[in-house]
């Protein structure tokens, strides 16, 4: 199990919180800790050359202070040093924040355009 513990700063709070993430394969999910509860997590879907992100959870209680960030920084991290998989967000939040860090945007899968026809 591939771990990583780190500050992530809290843009609106004064003090910053312990956060570590880790990867739980046997729950197909990636989880966030802080003083060593479960605060959030975000799960996947596997496939041969592609991990789906399906959806992200942060207890109302660590909203705003960092924590999917954590999670979604460290999963897809996680991905493009551990293999060769394409990264398709389908959760709104896994999408958005790769929208706002375009460091990551290599790692989606593309679709290419239809050929059907009406």
């Amino acid at each position: 199990m591939r771990t990583n513990k780190y500050v992530e700063p809290s843009e609106d709070q004064m003090t910053d919180i312990d956060i570590e993430v880790t990867h739980a394969p046997e729950r197909l999910r990636y989880e966030a800790r802080v003083g060593g509860s479960v605060v959030g997590f975000a799960e996947y879907i596997l496939a041969t050359d592609l991990i789906v992100f399906t959806h992200t959870e942060v207890d109302p209680a660590y909203e705003g202070k960092g924590v999917g960030s954590a999670i979604a920084r460290f999963a897809l991290d996680d991905v493009r040093d551990g293999s060769e998989r394409k990264v398709m967000p389908l959760c709104p939040f896994i999408k958005g924040w790769i929208g706002n860090h375009r460091e990551y945007v290599a790692l989606v899968k593309r679709v290419p355009p239809s050929t059907a026809k009406d």
